[in-house]
């Protein structure tokens, strides 16, 4: 997540290409490329991603869905969960 103020590099299509093509060539890893042109490891592992998935414009979102963003059906999941939970947490207590 970018903190307040950070700065994002630009590279040029020039260095990535040349970063992707060591890298796939087998030159170095994403850690010695990174060491060896001054760029952040992650930086280079999201070149070579973007690299070989072309058709993904951005990441997928990773955890938990925004609010505005459930179904019905996300709600009927999460109070099924809910409800095991209970039933598991109930059961736990009937043993002692």
């Amino acid at each position: 997540m970018a903190s307040k103020g950070q700065k994002h590099n630009k590279y040029s299509d020039e260095l990535k290409i040349e970063i992707i093509q060591k890298y796939l060539e087998g030159k170095g890893s994403s850690r010695s490329l990174g060491k060896e042109y001054g760029i952040s490891y992650k930086s280079i592992d999201t070149m070579i991603y973007r690299y070989r998935h072309p058709e993904i414009k951005t990441y997928p979102k990773v955890g938990r869905p925004k609010e505005k963003e459930l179904t019905k059906e996300d709600y009927k999941e999460r109070y099924e969960i809910v409800k095991k939970y209970q039933a598991f947490l109930k059961a736990q207590l009937e043993k002692k």
